[in-house]
This record gives C-alpha cells, sequence and structure tokens, in this order.
C-alpha cells in the first residue's frame, strides 16, 4: 500500500536536478542528491505525495513531491523533485532541505503531453493545500524536526 512508512522525515542538499521544473511547467523543484533517493523506507512506493517543507531553517511551507521516474520524461534514475507551495526569489542549490511526507496523492503516470502533466500537477497542489489545512496535520508544520539548525 503506498505510503505506509508515512510520515516520513528526511533531509538533505539540493542538487542540480534536470532543469525542467521551472524551465518547462513553470513549477520550481527542489531535488536531493542520489544518496537520500537511495534510503527511502521500501514501503514508500513511487508516485506524487504532499507535506511540509523547509530550506535552510527558514519558514516551513506546504510541499508537493514526485517520487520516482517520471514516466512522461523517462528518467532513468529515480528521483524525489520537491515543489515548495511558496515564491522564492532565488534558486537555493546547496542549501538544506528538510522535509515530512505526510500522504500519498497519486501514482506516477504518463501523460500526453506537457498541457496535460501540468494541469496534473496544478491539481496535485490543489489537493495538497486541502490536506495539509486538515487540524490531525497542521501539528507538523511545527514539529521539532524543523526547529534543528541546518548542518
Amino acid at each position: 500500500m503506498p505510503g505506509q512508512s508515512l510520515p516520513h522525515f528526511t533531509k538533505g542538499e539540493v542538487v542540480k536536478g534536470f532543469g525542467r521544473g521551472s524551465k518547462d511547467l513553470g513549477i520550481p523543484t527542489a531535488n536531493f542528491p542520489q544518496d537520500v533517493v537511495n534510503n527511502l523506507p521500501d514501503g514508500l512506493d513511487t508516485g506524487v505525495y504532499y507535506g511540509f517543507g523547509q530550506v535552510d531553517g527558514g519558514q516551513v511551507h506546504g510541499m508537493v513531491m514526485s517520487i520516482g521516474w517520471n514516466p512522461f520524461y523517462k528518467n532513468s534514475k529515480k528521483s524525489m523533485e520537491t515543489h515548495l507551495m511558496h515564491k522564492f526569489e532565488s534558486d537555493f542549490y546547496g542549501k538544506e532541505l528538510r522535509v515530512v511526507i505526510l500522504g500519498y496523492l497519486r501514482p506516477e503516470q504518463n501523460f500526453p503531453g506537457l498541457d496535460a502533466l501540468i494541469a496534473a500537477i496544478d491539481n496535485d497542489i490543489k489537493q495538497a493545500r486541502t490536506r495539509l489545512e486538515m487540524p490531525d496535520l497542521a501539528g507538523f508544520r511545527t514539529n521539532e524536526f524543523f526547529k534543528l539548525q541546518p548542518h
């Protein structure tokens, strides 16, 4: 069952990804290094998830995350691409990203074109915003994990 290993807390340095989030989709993503991806729990299937994230000890924001091979782009490496639901002024490569993955939205899927992919991601963001407002999840925004100093 997807998401049986939740909540899942993880952190890592933001690394350059494929460069498609902002460029192709208009939806910037932060990418974890391969060692973080390789250490995901076995029960965390590929797909789209939601939760909270934080960059370098800053404000905690809602996030959506794609875990997997992104069939539309035919990736050869599994990735964790995080979209923080906040407009940042600049990139944060090399900064520490902390996330707590709280829930599963949908499986990975292929799309007939870029517009369908963007529409699906927009819907993922909308669903995530709604779910993250639920009282049983709101407390994760202030979890001790986000109060620790970045390394």
